[in-house]
């Protein structure tokens, strides 16, 4: 079982709820879920995404647990509606996807040595976000087929996905999502941003049991930060 919610919220209100930007919402949006302050994203299982209009946020939420209208959302523009077990059995769906694509920068020394942690581990490397209109295609392609989805092992499965080549796949540019966050070590705040690009066009699904994990885990990364959900309708082709 499964919930699919769509919250609508102007800007004039958002402001005086104090919410500024992605994070703002990454918080807020727990409200939904009351009584699960030590619970993760993961654990709780929700994916959202937050679209700016002209004068008003659209907001969805895509959760194997009920979400609850939080307070700060007006009465008529909280729409929450269960997920038919049948909406993932269908082969063809044209897809609209908000992600981070990003790619993974090895960071080495001046003279190209490997640099390790105080620990003694390797330094992790550092993560881009993707720009180039052919690089973002190829990016969405891999996730179809290889799609990292065990965050245990690291290894890769596939996405259970393919985008049809030959219908209109649109790739909008990337725009920059700012946020502040409270570093929990030193209490200090510091800025810093996610990659959006949103894509929209047609799939096929080629792996059934892949695609309905692919739909409830999010595609690429910063899903605590809006990015990452499917909006699908079923097409027959």
């Amino acid at each position: 079982m499964s919930w699919l919610v769509r919250m609508q919220l102007d800007t004039a209100l958002a402001r005086r709820e104090r919410i500024h930007d992605s994070y703002g919402w990454h918080k807020k949006l727990w409200e939904c879920f009351p009584g699960n302050p030590d619970k993760s994203r993961s654990d709780i299982g929700f994916l959202s995404r937050v679209d700016t209009l002209e004068a008003n946020f659209r907001i969805w939420l895509l959760s194997k647990k009920k979400p609850v209208q939080p307070i700060w959302c007006p009465t008529g523009d909280f729409a929450v509606k269960e997920v038919s077990p049948t909406f993932l059995s269908h082969r063809y769906y044209a897809f609209d996807l908000k992600a981070n694509p990003v790619k993974t920068v090895v960071q080495r020394g001046p003279n190209g040595e490997t640099l390790y942690r105080a620990d003694g581990k390797r330094k992790s490397g550092k993560r881009v976000p993707l720009v180039k209109q052919d690089k973002l295609r190829e990016w969405l392609i891999r996730k179809g087929g290889t799609c990292s989805l065990n965050q245990n092992t690291g290894g890769s499965l596939s996405g259970g996905f393919r985008i049809i080549e030959d219908r209109p796949l649109e790739i909008r540019p990337m725009v920059a999502s700012f946020f502040r966050k409270k570093d929990k070590v030193n209490g200090k705040y510091h800025k810093a941003y996610h990659g959006g690009v949103q894509f929209r066009g047609t799939l096929e699904v080629t792996d059934q049991a892949r695609f309905a994990e692919t739909y409830y885990s999010g595609v690429g990364s910063a899903k605590g930060f809006g990015f990452g959900l499917f909006l699908l309708a079923p097409l027959n082709l």
